[in-house]
C-alpha cells in the first residue's frame, strides 16, 4: 500500500549568524561552508522525509535573522505548521531574543509546533546548563543540541519537528 503524502511548512527563526542557513544546508545537502552569508528575505528548500506511516515533504523557510520588518516576517510565517527556534551557544544574547521570535511567530501561525535548537555545540557553550533547562521549559519542552558544521543532532532536530507537525491536522 502506498504511503499517504503530506506537505508541511516549517520556518527557521532566530537572530542573524546563529546558523539557520547552515542547518538547512547540512540537512538538505549534507554540506557545510564556513563563510557567513547574510540571508535576505527568505529562502525555501525542500526535504522529503520517510516516516513509518507517511511520506512527509518539509518546506523549509529559512527566514532572515534581522528583526527589521515585523510585517514582512509575519507574512512569511503565515500558514506555517512549525518552526525551529535557533540560537548560538557561543552568543547567549541570541537565546534571550527567542521569546520575541516565538511570540511573533505564534501570533501569525497559532497552534504551530516549535523545537528549540542550540546550535554550534562543536564550539562549546557559553550558556549555563540551568539557562538551557529554563529555556527548554519556556519554549515547550523540546531542545535539540546541534552542530551544522559536524552534522551532530541536525537530522534529529528536523525529524523531531517533522513528527510534531504531523500531529497537526491528523
Amino acid at each position: 500500500m502506498e504511503k499517504r503524502k503530506f506537505i508541511r511548512k516549517v520556518c527557521l527563526l532566530g537572530d542573524g549568524g546563529v546558523g539557520k542557513t547552515s542547518l538547512v544546508r547540512r540537512y538538505v545537502e549534507d554540506s557545510f561552508r564556513d563563510e557567513y552569508i547574510v540571508s535576505f528575505g527568505t529562502k525555501v528548500s525542500k526535504k522529503v522525509v520517510d516516516l513509518p506511516e507517511v511520506e512527509l515533504t518539509l518546506m523549509l523557510w529559512d527566514i532572515l535573522g534581522q528583526k527589521s520588518d515585523d510585517a514582512l516576517h509575519s507574512a512569511y510565517y503565515k500558514g506555517a505548521n512549525g518552526a525551529l527556534l535557533v540560537f548560538d551557544l557561543t552568543r547567549p544574547e541570541t537565546l534571550e531574543h527567542l521569546s520575541k521570535w516565538k511570540e511573533d511567530f505564534l501570533r501569525a501561525a497559532p497552534g504551530a509546533k516549535i523545537v528549540l535548537v542550540a546550535n554550534k555545540v562543536d564550539l562549546g557553550s557559553k550558556v549555563p546548563m540551568e539557562r538551557l533547562e529554563g529555556a527548554k521549559g519556556l519554549m515547550g519542552g523540546s531542545l535539540s543540541m546541534t552542530s551544522a558544521k559536524s552534522g551532530e543532532g541536525v537530522e534529529e532536530a528536523f525529524l523531531e519537528l517533522g513528527r510534531l507537525v504531523m500531529e497537526v491536522g491528523k
